[in-house]
Order: structure tokens, then C-alpha cells, then sequence
């Protein structure tokens, strides 16, 4: 979501770090084009407002033309104002009460309110609470099949469908059957625009459940339209804090930037993709490292720890300090990426990665890749997966009329592979203080 923006930005730190003295017409030259970065990424004009002068204030004192890298300064103040505009203090859902403690999810229609209310109900419920949803939405057509459907997937419990009830008496149900539980998750009903009949309705359930937390799910593709949303359902229903959905696309990313500042009501979570375990916390911190390019190593590595088996990974360890390196371990390390979710979601959180990608060819960031190379893998033979220098012509010929492949496809698996071996052996025979120090140079 934050790449056209993350580009822009680094465009304009390149100037400032390839000097060794900033003037201040430098430093107002490049507030004019972050200025315009801003306007491009749909971010509202008073956050860009403040935004700019919170720098400028900072940017122009004598810490930064004394410093000793007055570029790398600014982007740091740059870093720290995004930061603060991003953060409130309740950014942490409240589940303070006595349980059953009611989450109530609100928004238009097609914002992703259904698919999050089951992603929040298994974020929950990994984190070892007992939760109940229930569907509010008798008009969209197979909305309440759609969440039961999502509940009976992933293990959750969810509240029954009965023919012709209204959203208050399934309110009233629910409430009765959830005196048990510890969070109850209402997935209230959507419009396609926000009008009185849905406001009136969303108060009646409001006033009758007693909602801890009144969360808005909110398209994060609707730019600036989504700020409007936010405003409209904040002075209606009253909001404790937001969802934001699709970061994954497209998206200009001014979204993220303009609804907390503008309705005072913290981003809590983000939908990062279409699988029901695309969710995580929102970070002011690490979301202002992804605007300016820098990635998100935290996140990276909390992926990594959700999808990774731990003995599996105390197996790999012992292989690579035996240098023991074949394709079965190379095909388990490819399925492991696959499950957080593909190439392409890992390398965004790559710190750089914008520089390093940009005129790539396309294809070089497929998630098809990892299928591709897996299907390969999988037709070999067991002797071939582990001595893969046996692979003659014949023998790379059989593999790829059995793969639906090329066989230039797996000469370029091959060779990639083997790069890797060597550089996995030479990791073995290295001493550990040595890695622990960073001194990765000596792997090649």
C-alpha cells in the first residue's frame, strides 16, 4: 500500500543524504516535494499541514546542520513526525471488562467488515480468549452463510442462523447465549453510502449490546473518501477505533495517514491480505519504517515465528551446521514462505527493498515462482533431490515433461540451489561469534 509513497519519499532523502551541508532552501525544497508526495498519496490536507510544519520546525534548528549527516537527520524527523501523527494512546484493544466484553464492527458495505470480524474472532481466540460471532446483516445476501462459513473453517463458534429475525432480536440472542464466552463480535449490517436508516439501526444495537469497543472496517482503497466515512460513522455511533482493510493493494496509503489524526480514533489492526490469517497489529512505528521505504523487520520476523514449526527449525539449524543443504530442505524453506504469505509479502518488509526491486523485470517478484519450483522439485527423484549435480540431459527432461516446465527453468533452479549450498556449507564451518557479529561478508 505504501510503495508509491515510499518511493516518492526516497527520491527526495536521496538529495538530502548525497549532501554533506544542508542550507535551509534545501531543507524547504524538499518540504515541497514531500508536500507533494503527500497530495499524490490521497493524504488530507490538514494532517499534511501539521505533518510539514512539525518537520520544518524540527529540520531547520542547528541539530541538524551541525550534524554530522544532516540527511540522515532529517529523515529521522521525517520518521518521527509520521510516527506521531500515526500514534494515540488506546492503539491496544480494550478487553478490560468483565467478560463477555462486546466488539461491535460497523462500515459500508464491501469494506471487509465480515472477513475481519473472523479474522479478529482467530486473533483472539489464538491468543486464548473464548469467542463468539454473530451476524447482524439480514440484507446482503448470504452475508450471515458467509461468516457462518468463515466461523466453521477456522473453529470458531458462531451463532445460528434463524429465518426473518431482526438485527435486534439476533442482538438480544446472542447477548444470551455469550454470557459464557469471553469477547462476543457483532458483525452489524452495511449500506452502500452512509444514511440515517443504518445510523438508526447501529445505535438501537449500540444502545442494546453495550459495546466495549465500536471498531469501523474501512477500505483503505477509498483514499480520502475513506477520512469522510470515518468522520460520518465517529459522529453518529461513536468510534473507539478502526480496521483498515486491503493494505495489500494498491492503495495510495494517505488513508492510514488521515483517520486517526482527523477522528482521533487509533488504527488497531490491519487486513494485510485475503487468507484469514492476513491480520496484524497496527504499529506506528514500524507503518512509519514501511512509508519511508526502510521495511519492517519486526514484523517480518513475528511471521516468520507464527509459521514456522519450531522442532522443523532446530532440524534446519543442526543440517546447515553440518552443511547439510538439499532440495527436500530448500522445498520445505519455499513451502514455509509460501504460508507467510508469498515473495512478494516477505520482500515488503525487506528494509531497501524498493531500491533494490525497482527495474526488475515482473516476474522476478511472481509468488508463481515458488509453485513453479516446487513442481519441479517434487517430480525429481529421491537420489536427484539430494545429489541434484546428477541431473543430466535425460533426467532434466523427464523432470520438466513431469513439472509441465522447460528445462531452462530447471538449470535456473539448479544453479540457484547449488549458489545457496555453497553458501549454507560455508555458514556450517563458520565460527558463531563471527555470524553473531554480522560479519556475513564471509560467506562469500
Amino acid at each position: 500500500m505504501f510503495s508509491n509513497l515510499a518511493e516518492s519519499l526516497s527520491k527526495v532523502f536521496d538529495k538530502l543524504t548525497g549532501t554533506g551541508y544542508l542550507r535551509e532552501d534545501d531543507i524547504n525544497s524538499a518540504m515541497r516535494e514531500i508536500r507533494i508526495a503527500l497530495l499524490e498519496a490521497d493524504v488530507a490536507l490538514p494532517v499534511i499541514k501539521d505533518l510539514i510544519k512539525n518537520i520544518k520546525e524540527e529540520a531547520v534548528g542547528e541539530k541538524v546542520i551541525k550534524s554530522v549527516s544532516p540527511g540522515q537527520m532529517v529523515v529521522k524527523i521525517v520518521q518521527d513526525a509520521i510516527e506521531k501523527i500515526l500514534t494515540l494512546d488506546n492503539h491496544a484493544l480494550n478487553l478490560s471488562i468483565a467478560p463477555p466484553a462486546v466488539i461491535l464492527m460497523v462500515g459500508l458495505q464491501g469494506s471487509g467488515k465480515t472477513t475481519s470480524t473472523a479474522k479478529l474472532a482467530l486473533k483472539l481466540k489464538k491468543d486464548g480468549k473464548k469467542v463468539l460471532i454473530s451476524s447482524l446483516d439480514i440484507y446482503r445476501p448470504a452475508a450471515q452463510k458467509q461468516l457462518q462459513i468463515l466461523a466453521e473453517q477456522n473453529n470458531i463458534d458462531v451463532v445460528s442462523i434463524v429465518d426473518k429475525e431482526k438485527p435486534l432480536e439476533i442482538t438480544k440472542r446472542t447477548l444470551a447465549e455469550g454470557k459464557f464466552y469471553d469477547v462476543i463480535i457483532l458483525d452489524t449490517a452495511g449500506r452502500q453510502h452512509v444514511d440515517k436508516e443504518l445510523m438508526d439501526e447501529l445505535k438501537d444495537v449500540k444502545k442494546l449490546s453495550k459495546p466495549i469497543e465500536t471498531i469501523l472496517v474501512a477500505d483503505a482503497i477509498t483514499g480520502q473518501d475513506a477520512v469522510n466515512i470515518a468522520q460520518e460513522f465517529n459522529e453518529a455511533v461513536g468510534l473507539s477505533g478502526i480496521i483498515l482493510t486491503r493494505v495489500d493493494s494498491d492503495a495510495r496509503g494517505g488513508a492510514a495517514l488521515s483517520m486517526s489524526y482527523v477522528t482521533k480514533c487509533p488504527i488497531k489492526f490491519l487486513a494485510t491480505g485475503e487468507k484469514i490469517e492476513d491480520f496484524e497489529l497496527f504499529a506506528p512505528d514500524r507503518i512509519a519504517s514501511r512509508i519511508l521505504g526502510m521495511g519492517d523487520i519486526v514484523s517480518l520476523v513475528e511471521k516468520a515465528q507464527e509459521f514456522t514449526d519450531k522442532e522443523a527449525s532446530e532440524k534446519l539449524m543442526k543440517k546447515l551446521e553440518k552443511g547439510q543443504f538439499d532440495l527436500d530442505t530448500f522445498a520445505d524453506q519455499l513451502k514455509n514462505l509460501k504460508k507467510m504469505g508469498g515473495l512478494s509479502s516477505v520482500m515488503k518488509m525487506i528494509p531497501g527493498i524498493n531500491k533494490l526491486t525497482k527495474g526488475m523485470d515482473g516476474n522476478a517478484m511472481d509468488d508463481s515462482i515458488i509453485k513453479v519450483q516446487l513442481a519441479i522439485i517434487s517430480s525429481m527423484t529421491k537420489k536427484e533431490r539430494k545429489f541434484p549435480k546428477i541431473l543430466n540431459a535425460s533426467r532434466k527432461i523427464r523432470v520438466a515433461e513431469g513439472s509441465g516446465t522447460k528445462v531452462q527453468e530447471i538449470n535456473k533452479l539448479v544453479k540457484q540451489f547449488l549458489q545457496m549450498q555453497k553458501m549454507f556449507k560455508k555458514a556450517g564451518t563458520m565460527d558463531k561469534s563471527a555470524l553473531l557479529r554480522g560479519k556475513f561478508n564471509e560467506f562469500f
